[in-house]
């Protein structure tokens, strides 16, 4: 083993601070070099190191031929990165006065982080299901700097106080990358508006509801008037409230085998979808109370087009945000087999022809962000050995896979990596209010995607990093291999290597 070897295998392992380079060394992995440089003979160890990261830098420089700037343009540009913060960004790249540590990934993407704004941990409670580490782990490999964790499928769901604490306390303790969090508005709380304000003082980042049973005893769902209660409180704070928009009515009797997606999709039409939004409109339309700035009514995870026109049309009157998920632009029902319950999900998989005015509606805006809704589950709950869609869980895991499963529909659509950041980092972090992440700009958060657009994602069951690896984007041909993970200035992840200790922590929203 050469030096080079050496080096690159103490840097993977995260040891880095205790070599000495006096000169560039390149290691090439695959297509892409990533290049580490140090001129002088001294050590990589900063005076104030960073507690964590493959590379224990607290000044340096991250180059690229190709990054995605403020000015939404893709330019060559070094960015030089201290603690936390971007500090300067040199046009063209020019790396000649910004000092010693080099990251130059050449040609690859560096993208603003991506924000997930939608996904389920299930810690505490429901570790077997995932869990804060794997979990975020999987969004460290797969370019995610910051995630928001759902209130439920985590045990009890997270509707007080303490229970919020409690998660953030975990995610101090286990997460790879920032993870802030939603509290659950529920039938019990609705009203209560100072048991509302003490989770948003505790750090919420807004609320969480269910217009249809969750499929979680302890998250009830709220109707027309648990919502008309929390609506004036939640305009007042100027925070979001995330609704899960379905209104079920009466189910129509299974008509057809039970392993055939057909006959689950018959069970979820797309009118519950439109009648959950007509009444959310027509709530907002009652409530008078003036709406602070941040606040929105954000309907989550939407996957009937035919809530557009009514959407685009009440968003000259209200603050309304919408959100599709990756697997509603990746698959549709025509490409479900048999068996196939890894690809069941509510609102469920609808037709190629819904899939493209959905693609749409992400392109001209209508749907301003796309999220991962992570949902796992162990293997016996997807009832993988029967086949049963009616039985199985309705959840579909993906959180690693959040990237590529959104750029390649969009890049065949025309788009490019700036529309990308648009609906994976900027949107997202103006929906959750985190003023100084979601662009590459100076006096940013330094979080950083580092990826390649033209290439392979590793789709493999073996590069899945979640607990349970049955997932639908097993083998999936997906276009967008990260190579690297910058959250909070530390490096998170380098072609899918972890530091030994999590860097990540709970973010907060600040009021």
């Amino acid at each position: 083993m050469d030096i080079q070897q050496v080096a690159l295998v103490l840097i993977l392992q995260g040891l880095a601070g205790s070599i000495l380079l006096s000169r560039l060394y390149g290691f090439e992995i695959g297509k892409h070099a990533v290049l580490l440089s140090q001129s002088g003979l001294s050590t990589l160890t900063p005076s104030n190191p960073p507690s964590c990261g493959l590379l224990r830098w607290s000044d340096y420089t991250v180059v690229s031929s190709r990054v995605v700037l403020d000015n939404n343009r893709i330019e060559p540009a070094a960015i030089h990165i201290s603690g936390n913060r971007i500090v300067n960004i040199s046009l063209g790249g020019d790396i000649s006065y910004l000092g010693v540590k080099v990251l130059n990934f050449g040609d690859a993407v560096i993208s603003p982080g991506v924000i997930d704004v939608h996904a389920h941990l299930n810690e505490p409670g429901r570790e077997d299901w995932e869990g804060i580490s794997t979990g975020t782990a999987a969004a460290a490999v797969g370019g995610i700097t910051t995630l928001t964790d759902m209130p439920l499928n985590s045990f009890p769901a997270t509707t007080n106080t303490q229970l919020l604490k409690k998660k953030q306390q975990l995610a101090e303790e286990k997460a790879h990358v920032g993870v802030s969090h939603w509290a659950g508005l529920i039938p019990g709380n609705a009203a209560d508006h100072e048991e509302l304000a003490s989770l948003l003082a505790a750090g919420a980042m807004g609320f969480k509801s269910f217009m249809c049973p969750s499929g979680i005893n302890d998250f009830p769902n709220v109707d027309a008037k648990a919502i008309a209660a929390a609506l004036p409180f939640l305009k007042k704070a100027g925070v979001p409230f995330f609704v899960h928009a379905e209104l079920v009515s009466d189910i129509p009797k299974p008509q057809g085998p039970p392993n055939e997606y057909p006959t689950f999709l018959a069970s979820r039409p797309p009118l519950f979808e439109r009648e959950a939004v007509r009444l959310l409109i027509e709530l907002l339309d009652k409530d008078i109370t003036p709406a602070s700035p941040g606040f929105s009514v954000h309907i989550a995870h939407l996957s009937d087009a035919g809530c557009l026109p009514m959407i685009k049309e009440a968003k000259k009157r209200h603050p309304i945000t919408v959100e599709t998920c990756a697997h509603y632009l990746a698959f549709s029902e025509e490409e479900v087999p048999i068996n196939g319950t890894l690809f069941k999900c509510m609102p469920p998989l609808r037709s190629r022809a819904n899939q493209q005015e959905l693609l749409n509606a992400v392109l001209d805006g209508t749907i301003s962000l796309v999220s991962s809704d992570h949902s796992p589950a162990p293997p016996n709950m997807k009832q993988l050995d029967t086949g049963n869609f009616l039985a199985a869980w309705g959840g579909i895991s993906g959180l690693q896979y959040l990237l590529p499963a959104t750029w390649t529909p969009l890049q065949k659509a025309g788009a490019d990596p700036v529309h990308l950041a648009h609906v994976l980092s900027e949107q997202p972090a103006k929906l959750l209010g985190m003023t100084k992440k979601g662009r590459i700009s100076t006096g940013y958060e330094a979080d950083l995607t580092v990826w390649v657009p033209e290439a392979d994602a590793d789709t493999s069951s073996g590069g899945n990093m979640h607990q349970h690896k049955a997932s639908p984007y097993t083998g999936a041909q997906l276009k967008g291999k990260v190579i690297a993970t910058i959250a909070n200035g530390n490096l998170v992840s380098l072609y899918s290597a972890l530091p030994q200790q999590p860097c990540g922590s709970a973010i907060k929203r600040s009021l």
